[in-house]
């Protein structure tokens, strides 16, 4: 009699244990399933029409439902009314026959493997023979089978078969976070489900549900902050609530959002918005004594830099895009502020503190204490706040004053020079100027380069073409510009030595490295197009440069006529390391404002 008063006293002490969240509200029908909307839609079409597939692949991070919905379909699919009637539906309101045994993983039809601790040949093995025997009360034998991809590949090997042709009474839910890593040859033979991380809203209204279920009271920043750390983790953000309730147990108010940041270690995005703030400003010292500040607080020097990429990506989509992204956990004066601060930062700026930051954050994840590596990267933000920008640095070097006091401009160039028509008075040229220059410096690496991008103007489509048209190389090549031949067009500019042209005949050499093929895709191409029969042949002779040997030696002539212009000179003094990077040559006579003055 004591020992049965012992049990009962122990089973009500297990009865009233308690549950975490994560599995006290662990769904129960596919309605209660969040943020799965396409694939519940999927599975309620594929079940009322009876196209049950043998087996499915649900893939996702961590915690968005992969195990609960196999433990779904498996209910869906073994699920019997109270009448005893096999009747497989997602539409499972009330409980069947076998849905509270399978819910408890209990069943003896449906079996759960975890594959990250059975991974090889013989537990596979295993399920090979069972499957061969019929089902002992449910209509399916099930196999779940979690964290699939930890399988060995002999064990991926021997499901193969089962797996193509399983028994009719056999059915396989494989669920995995690393979908890579499942071979393409079992991906082929399962129904594939991407599991979707949950959205912000979705995430917050399901907590503030399960939150008033507990009779806990918690402001919306601090359920939004929940649901930004979770990263689209049911399971995550529901544990990190757990946390919080049982932190705030002792007192009656609601949980604030204060004090989800100092249990979750994290920084306060209004005081980093401070902090971005000054280091644009170049205040260091200020940036510098809130990022103590905020390390005293218990804020990881890494959060903090992650919440400035966040923060420096926010505001650059606000300037790009007008209206502010999507934040959950923003509030509306961080919002009006941050509105603010992006109109008053150049995208150069922004775009540069991202590369900082993002650099900066990689060193500090490997840096002895990341704390320091943190101040350092402020140091070098605020630094970097005062540096012109590339453009500023090009008008600055154009528009210096001499020491007559008059602004310092380039002077002309040789005479006959194909540079010669650059006019003078800074890097802008007037638009009716033959070239125009671009100069880019890159002011954050030491060096830079000069950029010039050359316009080529089109030739105009033949429409018609015969033999006689065709009497030069370049002839042939604007030809197949013309059709749109890319292909032939850049071996022909890079591989073709021209020898001799005539009406129907073309003799070349071609470089080291040709296609094989040249000579007769060439000679396809013209005989289609000039209705004619050409003669191309090969030639031993040494012939002219190809086309891109021509435009290389150009070039070098252009960039050295470039390089005698004062105000490219001087570029090149300051950054030793610079190069021309291209050339741009604007349209004689383009019809601009500036180009009516007289």
């Amino acid at each position: 009699m004591v020992s049965t008063g012992m049990n009962i006293e122990n089973e009500d002490r297990i009865a009233k244990s308690y549950r975490v969240l994560a599995r006290k509200y662990r769904p129960h029908t596919f309605e209660e399933l969040i943020g799965q909307g396409a694939m519940v839609r999927i599975l309620s079409a594929a079940f009322a029409t009876g196209r049950i597939a043998h087996a499915y692949m649900l893939t996702g991070v961590r915690g968005v439902g992969k195990t609960t919905t196999a433990r779904l379909l498996a209910r869906a699919m073994n699920f019997t009314d109270e009448a005893g009637n096999s009747a497989p539906s997602v539409q499972m309101e009330r409980p069947g026959a076998h849905c509270e045994a399978i819910a408890q993983s209990r069943h003896m039809d449906v079996m759960e493997m975890d594959a990250a601790s059975r991974t090889g040949i013989d537990d596979i093995r295993e399920i090979i023979e069972s499957a061969s025997f019929l089902p002992t009360s449910a209509p399916y034998k099930i196999y779940i089978i979690d964290e699939v991809h930890m399988l060995s590949k002999s064990a991926f090997n021997g499901l193969l078969k089962i797996l193509e042709e399983p028994p009719e009474h056999v059915k396989f839910i494989f669920a995995t976070t690393e979908i890579r890593k499942v071979p393409v040859t079992v991906l082929s033979r399962c129904q594939r489900f991407d599991l979707k991380r949950i959205d912000p809203e979705i995430m917050i209204a399901h907590l503030a549900s399960v939150a008033t279920k507990e009779n806990v009271a918690i402001e919306r920043t601090a359920l939004a902050l929940i649901a930004r750390a979770s990263e689209g983790s049911v399971r995550d953000a529901l544990s990190l609530l757990d946390q919080a309730i049982a932190q705030g147990a002792a007192d009656d108010d609601a949980l604030t959002e204060k004090m989800l940041r100092e249990m979750m270690g994290l920084a306060d995005r209004e005081r980093v918005l401070d902090m971005l703030n000054a280091v644009m400003a170049g205040d260091i010292k200020t940036a510098l004594e809130e990022m103590r500040a905020q390390y005293e607080l218990g804020a990881d020097p890494l959060d903090v830099l992650r919440d400035l990429l966040e923060l420096t990506h926010w505001l650059t989509r606000l300037q790009v895009t007008d209206t502010p992204p999507p934040d959950a956990g923003m509030s509306d004066a961080k919002l009006e502020r941050s509105i603010s601060l992006a109109k008053q930062v150049p995208m150069s700026v922004l775009t540069r503190t991202w590369q900082i930051l993002l650099k900066g954050l990689g060193e500090a994840e490997t840096a002895p204490r990341p704390l320091d590596a943190a101040e350092m990267i402020l140091v070098r933000l605020g630094y970097s706040a005062n540096l012109p920008t590339p453009d500023e640095l090009v008008r600055r070097l154009g528009t210096r004053p001499s020491q007559s006091g008059a602004p310092q401009t380039p002077s002309s160039p040789p005479a006959g020079s194909k540079s010669a028509s650059l006019q003078s008075g800074g890097v802008q040229p007037r638009p009716h100027s033959e070239n125009a220059l671009k100069i880019r410096a890159n002011a954050e690496s030491g060096g830079g380069s000069v950029s010039a991008a050359r316009h080529l103007k089109e030739a105009p489509a033949q429409e018609e073409h015969c033999q006689s048209d065709l009497r030069t190389f370049e002839d042939i090549l604007a030809l197949v510009d013309a059709k749109r031949d890319i292909r032939l067009l850049m071996d022909l500019e890079e591989f073709v030595h021209p020898v001799y042209i005539e009406a129907g005949r073309f003799e070349f050499r071609l470089e080291d490295g040709a296609p094989n093929d040249l000579a007769n895709r060439l000679t396809r191409f013209l005989d289609e197009w000039t209705g004619v029969r050409w003669m191309v042949s090969l030639s031993g002779k040494t012939g002219a440069d190809t086309m891109k040997m021509q435009r290389q030696q150009k070039r070098g002539e252009q960039e050295a006529e470039i390089k005698k212009i004062p105000l490219v000179k001087e570029v090149f003094d300051h950054f030793p390391d610079a190069r021309i990077v291209d050339v741009r040559q604007t349209i004689p006579g383009a019809a601009t404002d500036e180009s009516k003055e007289p």
